[in-house]
C-alpha cells in the first residue's frame, strides 16, 4: 500500500471509529451492495454487449445469406435462359439458312421481367439475332465490347459484366437500361461447318438493385453492398457519391476477405464487416456495421442499467437502514444503559434485547451493576463507620488535652491556697464535661456549644486572673441550629495562648455567632497576630508551624467539620501581626431538632 493509501485508510478508519454502529453497518452494507451491483451490472453489460454483437452479426449473416440465395437463384435463372437458348435453339439451327429470331422472342417474352435483351453474334461481332430490338448501332463496335472480349478469352465459362448502360441497339424510343451482361462462347453451325459465336443475355440491373435497397432499408446505421470478383463495386447504397469521389469505400480490402465476419478500421472508424461470396460469379456481398451501432445500443442499455442500479441502491439503502436499525437498536439501548451507569445511576433497567450475544452482554452488565450496588453499599457502610471512628479519634484528642490544662490550673490554685477559685473551676469543669459528653453525641445545638465555650472561658479567666475580657455577640436564631461539638473551645484556647498571654495591655476576645446564607461562628482577639506565612500553613495537615498546647486544635476542628458536613464548610483564619486574629467557623443551616440521627457517634 502506498503512503497516500495508508493515510487515506487511517483517516477513514478514524472517521468510521467516531460513528455509531448503525452508521457503520449502513455504510458497510451500502458499499458492499454498490460494489456487488456495479460488478453485476458491468458483467451483465459486457455479456449483453458480446451477445448483442453476436446476435447482430448472426442476423446480418442470415439476411446476407438470403440475399445471396436470391441472387444465386436469379443468376441461375439467367444461366438457364442462356442454356436454353444455346442448347435448344442455336445448336439446332444452321445460321446460313435458319433464323434464331422466333425462339429468341419466345424466350424473351417468357422472362422479360428480368431480361433487357437477348442477342447472338458471330466471332466477327456480326449480329445473328436479337430481341426485343434486332438493329445494332453502326458505331457499336461489338468485337471491342468488354463482354465480347472476355467471352473469347475464357471459352468455357459464363461471364458477368459490371453494371453498365445498354447502348448496343438502335432503339427508336431512346430508352437505355442499366444491365449486367451474361456472355458466353457458343458453337454455331453454318453450311455444315462449325464456328464460334457469342451469346449475350442482358439482365436487368434493377432486379439486383431492388434486392439491396430492401436490405439497406431495414438496416440501421449499417449498409450492404455488392462487389465484383476483382473488387469493382456493382452496387452500393451511396454509389453516386463514390463515383463522384466524395466518398470512399474499403472495397479493395474487402475483396480479399473470405466468407465470415471481420473487425476492421477504415478512415479511423472501427466497424464489423461480414462477407459472403455468390456462386458462379465470384461476386461478394459485403455488409458493414459501424461500432457506433453497438455503442448506441450499449448506451441505451447503460442508461437503463444505471436507472435499475440507482433504483436498486435506493431500495438497498432503505433495507440496509431497516436491518442495521434492528441490529443496532439493542446495542444502542445497551449503550444508553451503560451511559446512565457511568453518570452514577445504578437503578436503571438494563436492556437485554437483540441477538444472543447482545442479550448475554446485557445480562452480564446487569449482573455487574448488581454487584456494584452491593459493593457501593458496603463501601458506604465502611466509610460511614470509618467517619465515625475518625470523629471519635479526633474527639479523643481534645478531651485529654483540655483536661490536662484544667487540672494543671487547679493544681496551681491549690498550691497557692486559692481554694475558692479552685472550687469554682471544678464546678465549671463539671458543667463543661456534662455538655462535652452530651450522652455520646457528636452533634449538638449551637446553644449548647456556646454554653460549653462560656464554661471554658470562665475557667480560663480565673486561671489568667482576668487578664483579658471576653465578649459575647450571639444571635438567638443561630442557637437552634446544629454543630459538631467542641469546635469553639480550641479556637478560644488558641486566642488565649497566641493572642493574650504575652500582651502588655488588656486583651479582648470576642465570640460572635450570626447567620447569612450559612451559619458563622467567629472567635476574634486583639492579640499579637500571626505571620502571613504561618496563617497559610495552620489548616494544612503535618504543617511545620510551631505549636503550643496540644498542637491539634485548629486542624482538628477543621477536619471534623468537613468530615461531617462536606468540603465547602470548615474553618477560615484571618490574621495580621499586631492587629489580632479572627478564626471563622462556617456551618450549614441545619436545624438541630430536624436531625434524624441525634445520637450519631
Amino acid at each position: 500500500m502506498t503512503e497516500k493509501g495508508k493515510v487515506f485508510y487511517d483517516r477513514a478508519k478514524r472517521y468510521i471509529g467516531r460513528k455509531s454502529i448503525q452508521f457503520t453497518l449502513e455504510l458497510s452494507f451500502t458499499i458492499v451492495a454498490i460494489i456487488c451491483m456495479t460488478l453485476i451490472a458491468v458483467t451483465l453489460q459486457k455479456k449483453f454487449e458480446i451477445e448483442m454483437r453476436e446476435t447482430k452479426i448472426k442476423s446480418t449473416e442470415q439476411v446476407i445469406d438470403q440475399v445471396r440465395l436470391n441472387l444465386e437463384n436469379y443468376l441461375r435463372s439467367m444461366m438457364r435462359i442462356s442454356d436454353a437458348m444455346y442448347y435448344t435453339t442455336i445448336k439446332s439451327k444452321d445460321i446460313s439458312t435458319d433464323s434464331l429470331q422466333a425462339e429468341m422472342n419466345l424466350l424473351y417474352e417468357a422472362n422479360k421481367d428480368n431480361l433487357v435483351s437477348v442477342a447472338c453474334f458471330d466471332i466477327e461481332g456480326n449480329l445473328l439475332g436479337a430481341t426485343p430490338i434486332d438493329a445494332v448501332k453502326r458505331n457499336a463496335n461489338i468485337a471491342y465490347q468488354n463482354w465480347f472480349v472476355t467471352a473469347n478469352e475464357e471459352l468455357e465459362n459464363f461471364h458477368f459484366s459490371l453494371p453498365h448502360v445498354q447502348n448496343l441497339f438502335d432503339d427508336s424510343s431512346h430508352r437505355y437500361y442499366w444491365v449486367i451482361s451474361l456472355s458466353r462462347i457458343v458453337e454455331l453451325t453454318s453450311k455444315g461447318n462449325n464456328q464460334r459465336g457469342v451469346l449475350l443475355v442482358d439482365m436487368n440491373y434493377s432486379t439486383i438493385e431492388q434486392q439491396f435497397k430492401k436490405v439497406n432499408s431495414n438496416t440501421s446505421l449499417g449498409y450492404t453492398y455488392l462487389l465484383g470478383k476483382n473488387g469493382e463495386i456493382i452496387y452500393h447504397p451511396k454509389q453516386e457519391l463514390i463515383y463522384s469521389g466524395l466518398l470512399q469505400e474499403n472495397n479493395l480490402e474487402a475483396m480479399n476477405y473470405s466468407d465470415g465476419s471481420y473487425q476492421e478500421t477504415f478512415q479511423k472508424e472501427k466497424r464489423v464487416v461480414i462477407v459472403k461470396t455468390i456462386g458462379y460469379t465470384g461476386w461478394k456481398i459485403v455488409s458493414v456495421i459501424p461500432n457506433t451501432f453497438f455503442e448506441m445500443a450499449v448506451s441505451g442499455i447503460q442508461i437503463f442499467a444505471l436507472f435499475i442500479i440507482m433504483l436498486s441502491i435506493c431500495i438497498l439503502i432503505f433495507i440496509n437502514q431497516f436491518v442495521s436499525r434492528q441490529i443496532a437498536k439493542p446495542i444502542k439501548n445497551l449503550e444508553d444503559s451503560v451511559r446512565e451507569i457511568e453518570s452514577g445511576n445504578l437503578d436503571i433497567q438494563i436492556s437485554e434485547g437483540g441477538s444472543y450475544e447482545v442479550q448475554k452482554l446485557g445480562r452480564t452488565i446487569k449482573s455487574m451493576v448488581s454487584q456494584m450496588r452491593e459493593l457501593m453499599d458496603d463501601i458506604v457502610k465502611e466509610q460511614e463507620q470509618k467517619r465515625k471512628m475518625e470523629l471519635g479519634a479526633l474527639q479523643s484528642q481534645i478531651n485529654p488535652h483540655f483536661l490536662y490544662n484544667t487540672l494543671d490550673t487547679i493544681v496551681w490554685m491549690i498550691e497557692t491556697e486559692r481554694y475558692e477559685e479552685a472550687i469554682t473551676i471544678v464546678t465549671q469543669l463539671a458543667s463543661l464535661f456534662r455538655i462535652s459528653l452530651s450522652k455520646g453525641k457528636t452533634i449538638i445545638s449551637i446553644k449548647d456549644e456556646v454554653s460549653h465555650a462560656q464554661n471554658y472561658m470562665n475557667i480560663q479567666k480565673i486561671r489568667y486572673k482576668n487578664k483579658f475580657e471576653v465578649r459575647y455577640d450571639i444571635d438567638e436564631e443561630v442557637c437552634k441550629y446544629a454543630t459538631v461539638k467542641l469546635i469553639i473551645q480550641p479556637l478560644l484556647e488558641n486566642a488565649i495562648y497566641y493572642g493574650m498571654e504575652f500582651m502588655d495591655g488588656e486583651g479582648i476576645i470576642t465570640l460572635r455567632a450570626y447567620m447569612e446564607d450559612k451559619v458563622y461562628i467567629e472567635v476574634t482577639d486583639n492579640g499579637l497576630g500571626i505571620p502571613k506565612e504561618n496563617v497559610e500553613q495552620l489548616l494544612v495537615e503535618n504543617n511545620q508551624v510551631q505549636k503550643r498546647g496540644s498542637g491539634v486544635g485548629i486542624i482538628n476542628v477543621h477536619q471534623r467539620i468537613q468530615l461531617r458536613f462536606g468540603e465547602e464548610y470548615g474553618l477560615e483564619i484571618e490574621s495580621e501581626p499586631d492587629e489580632g486574629t479572627c478564626a471563622r467557623i462556617c456551618l450549614p443551616k441545619i436545624l438541630y431538632e430536624n436531625l434524624e440521627d441525634k445520637g450519631d457517634e
